[in-house]
């Protein structure tokens, strides 16, 4: 995989990843998922057909770690990264970003691939739970600051969410280019517990016709629901697929069926 010079947006750095000519067009925008940054598509880019894609580093991650911006704002900045309708694949707090920018910018995207996400949390008490929960994570992250990243990380990923991720499919040393404090900021501002809930949302999608694909691991019981909730709340535009075998990060876990089913959705490859 060939990974060209990056590119910044008013705020935000972005990979251009695949083999296409420096200032190319994207075909795909990658929006990775929380402690993770434009690396972590690696494996998948590298199963697709020869194309050009832009993966941004999300505010608070990577190259964007000093970026603070809530999911609208991030939205915003992510939109100007494209000049045309482009099909965007984004995962779990990515896939919450997609459909945010899905809404607010429905003029740059074609086509949206949500990978092990959700619309987010509509009952008020638990949202506010999560919140809190968030808020002690990035407190501990601050508290310990970048020293602590590394420990903080390998308790991140021995979460039973990822009990099926292979160690090295996980990653950790693309997720330590990350800082405590901008994943603390990503935290607060953009985790479940901030994001205000889009299920009403939704349907605009579907009146707009724009091919969804929803996409989650068989064996990630919890986002296969959510997959199953999105495209019927989005309509008859959106279908969903589950991944055989496969737990959340199921694009890390079997990149090459990933890309697979990404290829043939968003490139009729």
């Amino acid at each position: 995989m060939q990974y060209l010079p990056v590119v910044q947006s008013a705020h935000l750095a972005a990979a251009v990843l695949g083999p296409g000519p420096a200032g190319a067009v994207p075909a795909l925008v990658l929006l990775h998922g929380f402690t993770q940054n434009s690396q972590s598509w690696a494996a998948v880019v590298d199963h697709l057909p020869p194309v050009t894609a832009l993966a941004p580093d999300l505010p608070g991650h990577g190259g964007s770690s000093g970026v603070a911006a809530d999911l609208w704002q991030t939205a915003e900045v992510l939109a100007a990264l494209v000049p045309q309708p482009t099909a965007w694949v984004g995962y779990s707090m990515g896939g919450r970003a997609a459909l945010h920018v899905a809404l607010a910018h429905p003029e740059k995207v074609s086509r949206l691939v949500l990978v092990s996400t959700s619309a987010g949390i509509a009952e008020p008490g638990l949202r506010a739970e999560r919140a809190r929960s968030d808020a002690r994570l990035a407190a501990r992250l601050e508290a310990g600051g970048d020293e602590a990243l590394p420990g903080f990380l390998e308790e991140w990923l021995a979460q039973p969410l990822f009990a099926t991720l292979p160690r090295d499919a996980a990653d950790l040393g693309s997720r330590l280019a990350n800082t405590a404090a901008g994943l603390a900021s990503s935290l607060r501002l953009a985790g479940a517990g901030a994001q205000e809930p889009l299920w009403e949302r939704l349907p605009e999608l579907g009146r707009r016709g724009l091919p969804v694909l929803v996409l989650a691991g068989e064996l990630d019981q919890r986002y296969s629901g959510h997959a199953m909730a999105l495209a019927r709340a989005i309509g008859p535009s959106a279908r969903a697929r589950l991944l055989p075998g496969a737990g959340h990060a199921c694009h890390l876990e079997q990149p090459e069926g990933f890309a697979r089913l990404v290829a043939g959705f968003c490139l009729g490859a």
